[in-house]
């Protein structure tokens, strides 16, 4: 796989400041010379793999969070904002924002902050409802989807709704009849057409449909237990994400409420052990846990707990037409998952034709990243209630050198020489002669030559 150079000169500057050193005492404590590491704190120089793993070891944080901390989200955060129609006809290629990143960092992060207050801002009323999603995914992937304080409650409370009994869903609907005088109910498809669940306050019931199954059935029960006993935790960070947008709070508390439920039935401590006993074997941790292979998939984009990390898993939901409709990047940093667009030459779309198979694929992209992914079709929850029959696709991945041990991944070499070369959506693929291309790169110039017809009508400039 292709190394990627990392310019991280605005973290380690942030570094030093915190524990109040000079240049001089960092780059001794470096074993570099002073003008080196002012280099790179300028980002003139990219940080090494060797200066990464000292500069953790010194001030104890995750290396990763250099690459999350670079100004503007970095390359794909910037290629994000840009991907709209309004920068349609500059024709900016990955090389002009790496040379921006290296040479003005601060101004890249300049125009982030400038791009998303004015998406807050001034996004006619129309956009308002994508504008606070955005801003609650922004949030979501500041935090990597890990929410420590959730999951230690979470994991505590399971802890004690065993002692009660084996059965998660029978001790979640006696916590909440004890507890907080809830009943849950299971109604008739007939009586709720409409809805998968409803809290009737009058008659103090969590009313749920029929059409639920089991792990949905749990999940949704768990989902009130958290909103009533995590209550103070869960505002306490939509009070700190500061999203100044009613409807992007109440989207990131579904959210965290949605976190708590998947932390309470499976607990971060046990989940992770079952993940390393298993090779991360989806259906086997489903039947341990008692979940569906989205919740299992959300679960595994968690696992960040320091000192106890799990594999970083990226998760992506999409519909027939390549939507995505759930994105998790968490901790891998996977412009595979960002991307508004998908490459038709990723597995994941194949995954209708043959449902509840976990499709397996190892894919290089253009970047020299190389992913090993798992895709499977799922129906959406309550399937077949009144005109309900939703499907979609749910696609894992993890970066390929860190896939080795997993269950699917056995006997298979995951050398980026074995990989299937896709993009990034179309407009953002700059890969030659692909016959299953729809459209031409936004960053090449397009030729024509009437005497010849290739595998596909859009010919451009390599570079």
């Amino acid at each position: 796989m292709t190394d990627r150079k990392i310019f991280a000169g605005a973290s380690v500057k942030r570094l030093r400041r915190g524990a109040g050193m000079t240049q001089v005492a960092l780059a001794d404590a470096l074993d570099i010379s002073a003008s080196y590491l002012n280099l790179i704190e300028r980002n003139q120089r990219p940080i090494s793999a060797r200066m990464m793993l000292l500069l953790a070891d010194r001030f104890d944080f995750d290396p990763r969070q250099l690459v999350a901390d670079e100004p503007g989200g970095g390359i794909d955060g910037i290629s994000r904002r840009l991907a709209g129609p309004m920068f349609d006809d500059l024709s900016i290629d990955r090389s002009e924002l790496e040379d921006w990143l290296a040479m003005a960092p601060n101004t890249a992060e300049a125009f982030v902050r400038v791009f998303d207050h004015g998406l807050r801002e001034y996004a006619p009323s129309a956009s308002k409802n994508a504008d606070s999603l955005q801003l609650v995914q922004r949030e979501i992937e500041r935090w990597r989807n890990h929410f420590a304080d959730l999951d230690a409650m979470a994991e505590t409370l399971a802890d004690e709704l065993r002692l009660g009994s084996a059965d998660l869903y029978g001790a979640i609907a006696e916590r909440l009849r004890a507890r907080h005088q809830l009943a849950i109910r299971i109604l008739p498809e007939a009586v709720m057409p409409d809805l998968l669940r409803r809290l009737d306050l009058h008659s103090r019931q969590l009313q749920l449909s029929e059409m639920l199954d089991t792990a949905s059935r749990t999940f949704q029960a768990a989902i009130l237990l958290g909103e009533l006993e995590a209550q103070s935790e869960i505002r306490a960070l939509v009070t700190g994400a500061d999203l100044q947008d009613k409807a992007a709070e109440r989207h990131f508390q579904s959210h965290l409420s949605s976190y708590f439920a998947a932390a309470l039935i499976m607990p971060y401590a046990r989940f992770l052990k079952a993940c390393e006993q298993t090779g991360y074997q989806i259906l086997l941790l489903e039947r341990r846990f008692g979940a569906s292979f989205e919740q299992v998939a959300h679960r595994l984009t968690t696992l960040q707990r320091v000192g106890a990390r799990g594999l970083p898993f990226f998760m992506l939901r999409i519909d027939r037409s390549g939507m995505a409709s759930k994105r998790f990047v968490g901790a891998s940093n996977a412009s595979l998952a960002e991307s508004p667009r998908r490459c038709p030459l990723w597995n994941i779309h194949r995954s209708f034709d043959r449902p509840w198979e976990v499709h397996t694929q190892l894919v290089l992209l253009e970047d020299g990243s190389s992913w090993f992914t798992l895709s499977q079709a799922v129906q959406g929850v309550g399937s077949g209630a009144g005109r309900n029959q939703s499907e979609f696709a749910i696609g894992l991945g993890v970066a390929a050198d860190l896939a080795a041990s997993l269950y699917d991944a056995r006997g298979l070499d995951l050398s980026s020489e074995n990989a299937d070369l896709i993009g990034l959506g179309c407009p953002a693929c700059t890969r030659p002669n692909c016959s299953q291309r729809s459209a031409p790169p936004k960053s090449r110039i397009l030729q024509f030559d009437e005497r010849e017809l290739g595998l596909t009508p859009y010919n451009f400039v390599a570079d």
